[in-house]
């Protein structure tokens, strides 16, 4: 058993090498938080391992290339050329970082339960190696609770012996990523850390000081973890509730677009969420449902969490609906009309296109047989999604005259500002926009419909 002097000397140690920035920084998934993490720290001062189990992404950094727009092939050859990232995908070489942050998936099963699956292999892999004094740090967004009952029972089971708290160190500190917007990176967004004691608390608060504009402390991982999934949801029930007025004032001839730019004038109590054709990125579409989950355990119903979720969801079919209608305006039915969707990615001038609704616009027409095409220029090939394996493979089309003419609708899905909307409405024959993206075109307004 771990003395408690020893626990306290193996922490001092972690203190003095994170105070030094000799501790050496492990990133575990070099993805949309991965990556920016590793940046934080760089700019630091730190060294940090990179671990992904793609061998393709490690290839890619390992050459100085990088597969995130917001993060440039120059920045990556930096880190490679200074020494200051060794990216691998050899988990045994967990035991050489002094601090692991964990920046894995947590997606939903198809049931829409939590699937843990990422965490708990990564888990897994660190315990078949740790060794004392390290400090592991989970940023996945997950339920509450995940930490101490998911994560560190796997730890525990480590053929060392090691106990989480007296051996090692753990936290959790909820990524907080807004890809796309340059005026907040992962150093300049305060990060809330909540340990699975005082201690793994303070070292994971002194390690994210080094890199964070701002460390808010929490008492435990659980109100971290909590925090999380509170940001996510309340973002995704106020986008519920404009996306269900957008269908009310819709059926009235109300522009839900200008009665939020006039709702926003208040300089109080009103915070401005827009509508869309449905939710996507890795968290707001996915985390209410960890939350709802996690109520009915408690044999509890989360009733605002679960009808904001079905409203989220059910808002491509609206879509589709409204093109629909508008097309048997033109007497055409969406089957065998040529349509296009306009931006693949979840989010405007981002390349990510995790839960993008544009993946389910492209299921939903597609089974009622239009004649299918897309454009993104963040998105040059249509990438493999795990809940559409029925998509064909499509490349990102370019809007010319020609092409934009030869479509019975153009639907911006995704508002880009690389779209030239000017163009698109002048030479399209309809526009079906449900982003807002043409309020500013004058010429050709009759073309050019809301949903």
């Amino acid at each position: 058993m771990t003395s408690a002097s020893t626990t306290q000397l193996l922490a001092q140690q972690l203190a003095e090498k994170i105070a030094n920035k000799s501790a050496k920084i492990g990133i575990i998934g070099l993805g949309y938080v991965g990556l920016p993490l590793i940046s934080a720290f760089t700019n630091a001062g730190f060294r940090c391992l990179g671990f992904d189990v793609d061998a393709e992404k490690v290839r890619l950094l390992k050459g100085g290339q990088s597969y995130i727009k917001h993060i440039s092939s120059d920045r990556i050859s930096d880190w490679i050329q200074r020494g200051v990232l060794d990216p691998t995908n050899d988990m045994s070489r967990l035991v050489e970082a002094d601090a692991l942050l964990i920046c894995v998936p947590t997606p939903l099963s198809a049931s829409r339960d939590p699937d843990l699956q990422y965490i708990e292999s990564t888990a897994e892999s660190i315990a078949a190696v740790m060794r004392p004094g390290q400090l592991i740090v989970l940023e996945s967004t997950t339920y509450p609770t995940t930490t101490r009952d998911v994560m560190v029972p796997i730890l525990n089971r480590n053929p060392a012996g090691l106990v989480c708290g007296k051996d090692v160190f753990v936290a959790f500190s909820p990524e907080r990523e807004d890809p796309g917007n340059p005026d907040y990176t992962a150093a300049g967004i305060p990060k809330v850390v909540g340990g699975i004691d005082a201690l793994s608390g303070d070292l994971a608060c002194a390690l994210y000081s080094h890199s964070i504009v701002k460390v808010v402390r929490v008492d435990n991982a659980e109100i971290a973890e909590a925090c999380k999934i509170l940001e996510n949801t309340y973002r995704a029930v106020n986008i519920a509730l404009v996306n269900e007025l957008k269908m009310l004032f819709d059926r009235m001839g109300i522009d839900v677009w200008k009665v939020v730019d006039a709702a926003k004038t208040k300089p109080f109590g009103f915070q401005a969420f827009y509508p869309g054709p449905g939710l996507g990125g890795h968290c707001i579409p996915i985390d209410p449902f960890y939350l709802s989950w996690l109520a009915r355990l408690q044999g509890m119903n989360t009733r605002f969490i679960e009808l904001a979720g079905e409203i989220n969801s059910n808002m491509p079919r609206y879509v589709v609906g409204r093109l629909g209608e508008f097309l048997n305006d033109q007497m055409k039915p969406i089957k065998g009309s040529r349509i296009c969707i306009l931006g693949m990615a979840y989010k405007k001038d981002v390349d990510d296109p995790r839960e993008s609704p544009s993946f389910e616009l492209l299921e939903l027409l597609m089974e009622r047989g239009a004649i299918l095409t897309y454009s993104d220029p963040h998105v040059p090939q249509l990438p493999r999604m795990r809940h559409y394996p029925h998509l064909p493979r499509m490349t990102s089309m370019e809007l010319t005259p020609e092409f934009l003419s030869s479509q019975d609708c153009v639907l911006i899905s995704t508002d880009h500002t690389a779209f030239n909307y000017n163009h698109i409405v002048q030479h399209a024959r309809m526009v079906l926009d449900t982003r807002n993206a043409t309020k500013n075109v004058v010429e050709g307004r009759e073309k050019i419909y809301k949903a």
